[in-house]
Parts: structure tokens; C-alpha cells; sequence
């Protein structure tokens, strides 16, 4: 082989490997599929800012489509808890109910667990309806409610209020400090857990009124079908179940009325002296009636 020849294929040899190289670096490179928890965390971004925007619509579908994709992900409690604000605030509150529900359960070490069991007796006290119409949502919240005050009983009331006022100062000193930026929000998440454990307190017993009103609106119902005997059904449940509300005396008195209705003389005086044993102020009213309940006693 000459060496021109020789030369020339070698050249051609080269050219040829210089344009696999060249194909090989220009050729793109695969893109690395998002991983599951970088799509949740974008999207979890998204359903943030349309919740400060209160566009609940839009949250509420972003999230939902997060719902299978979040599970066992670091923001699997973060989607749930932002979904279930979202239909609170939107006044879904059956759905609320359930998503908070569904958080607790499939995370029961959140961080968010108290505002969640709070919310979830605040969605049932939204549902609860006229006095007139079934109680069910209203035995709900009286229930969540109280498992609220159980599992999250009042802390310090003085301790937590020196706390929050001593960090604030501090944070005036040195703004940027870590540590009192944490104790500061920690102290002040207890601050609002005080006042979330006032409302609670002081729903209940307006909660429970409702449901003594509801049963002395149908023991009354029955009073005006002239069905004593099932009037005195519910007032029983009142006498025995609501004595701490409003409609306790009238139930009692109610009673009497019924059992006079059915001429059952033994009985009312039995349950006049109950009453009047109770609330001694109402003996002078009731004077009338044991009159006559004592009358009919003598003819029979």
C-alpha cells in the first residue's frame, strides 16, 4: 500500500469517528422524570396561593388531584389539611368534616392534629340545624367537641401569655434569631388553642340547649295530638339527660300537666313533690295544682 493511500484512509477513518463523536455530544440528553414528591410540592404551591387568593374552586380541584399522588410523601398531611381549610371556608362542611377526618387518621402524628379535630367539630356545629329538624349534627359537634377538650386539655393561661409578650420583645432585640422565632409561634399556637378550648366550652352548652329545646318541641307536638303518654316520653329524656339547660323546669312541669291528662293522680304528686324538692321557689306556683291532684286522690 502506498503511502498516499494509507495516509488518505487514515484521514477518512478519522473524519468518519469525528462525526459519531460529534452525533453522540449533540444528541440531548433523556430528561429525568419529576419525581412524585416534586409534582405534589408544585402543586401544593399552586392550591397555597389560590387558597390566599380565596379562589376555593381552584384549590379545592388541585388538591384533589393530589390526593393519590401524596400518599406516604412528606406533604401528605400539608394536602388534606389545606384541602379540608379550603371546604371549610367555602362552607363545605360535611366534606370539611371528612377530610379532616381522613387526615387523623392516615396521619395521626400531624402537627395539625388539634386545629384538625377542632375543625372537625366546628364543621358539625355549622351543620347543625333548626331546633326543629333532626339533631343528629348537633349530637355530632357536642361529641368532637368534647374529645377536643379531652385530647388537648387547657395549658398554662399566665404562662402562655408571659411567653408570647417575652419572645415578641426579644425578637424586637434580635429579629433574626432562630430559636426565638420557633418559641415565639409555639407560644402563640397555644395562645390560640386557649381560645379555641374557650369556644368549645362555651359551644357546648348552647349546643345542648338545642337538643332539650328540640325534645320540648316534640313532647309539646304530642301534648297538642293528645299523646300524654308519649309526651311524657320526652320529657323524661329532658329531666334526665338536659337538667343543665333552660327547658329542665318546664319539662318537669309538663310532666305533671301530662300525667293529669291521663288522670294518673299517684303519679303526679309523685313527681309535684319531686319538682317542688328541686326548685322550692315554684311551690307557691304549683299550689293549685296539688290542690287539685290531692282532690282526685280523695274521690278514687
Amino acid at each position: 500500500m502506498s503511502v498516499a493511500r494509507f495516509v488518505s484512509r487514515a484521514v477518512l477513518m478519522l473524519f468518519a469517528i469525528g462525526l459519531l463523536m460529534s452525533s453522540g455530544c449533540s444528541s440531548s440528553k433523556p430528561e429525568v422524570a419529576p419525581t412524585a414528591t416534586a409534582l405534589v410540592s408544585e402543586g401544593y404551591a399552586k392550591a397555597e396561593k389560590m387558597y390566599v387568593a380565596k379562589d376555593y374552586d381552584s384549590a379545592a380541584l388541585t388538591l384533589e388531584s393530589l390526593l393519590v399522588t401524596s400518599r406516604a410523601t412528606a406533604l401528605e398531611d400539608r394536602v388534606l389539611f389545606l384541602l379540608g381549610q379550603v371546604y371549610y371556608h367555602s362552607g363545605q362542611y360535611l366534606l370539611s368534616s371528612e377530610i379532616f377526618t381522613r387526615l387523623l387518621k392516615q396521619v395521626p402524628s400531624t402537627p395539625y392534629a388539634p386545629t384538625a379535630q377542632f375543625l372537625i367539630a366546628k364543621s358539625h356545629e355549622k351543620l347543625s340545624p333548626y331546633y326543629e329538624l333532626d339533631q343528629q349534627e348537633t349530637v355530632k359537634a357536642i361529641d368532637q367537641f368534647s374529645i377536643y377538650m379531652d385530647l388537648y386539655p387547657a395549658p398554662d393561661d399566665s404562662k402562655i401569655k408571659s411567653d408570647v409578650e417575652t419572645y415578641r420583645e426579644l425578637l424586637k432585640i434580635n429579629p433574626e434569631n432562630p430559636s426565638y422565632k420557633k418559641s415565639y409561634a409555639k407560644a402563640n399556637a397555644e395562645l390560640a388553642k386557649l381560645d379555641s378550648l374557650k369556644y368549645a366550652e362555651k359551644a357546648i352548652p348552647v349546643l345542648r340547649d338545642k337538643l332539650a329545646k328540640n325534645a320540648y318541641f316534640i313532647a309539646r307536638h304530642y301534648v297538642q295530638l293528645k299523646k300524654y303518654k308519649a309526651a311524657v316520653i320526652f320529657y323524661d329524656e329532658i329531666i334526665k339527660r338536659y337538667s343543665d339547660t333552660a327547658y329542665v323546669q318546664q319539662a318537669w312541669a309538663g310532666k305533671i300537666d301530662a300525667l293529669i291528662k291521663r288522670q294518673k293522680w299517684f303519679e303526679a304528686g309523685q313527681v309535684l313533690d319531686q319538682f317542688v324538692q328541686l326548685y322550692p321557689a315554684r311551690q307557691q306556683e304549683m299550689k293549685g295544682t296539688r290542690e287539685k291532684i290531692n282532690q282526685n286522690l280523695k274521690n278514687n
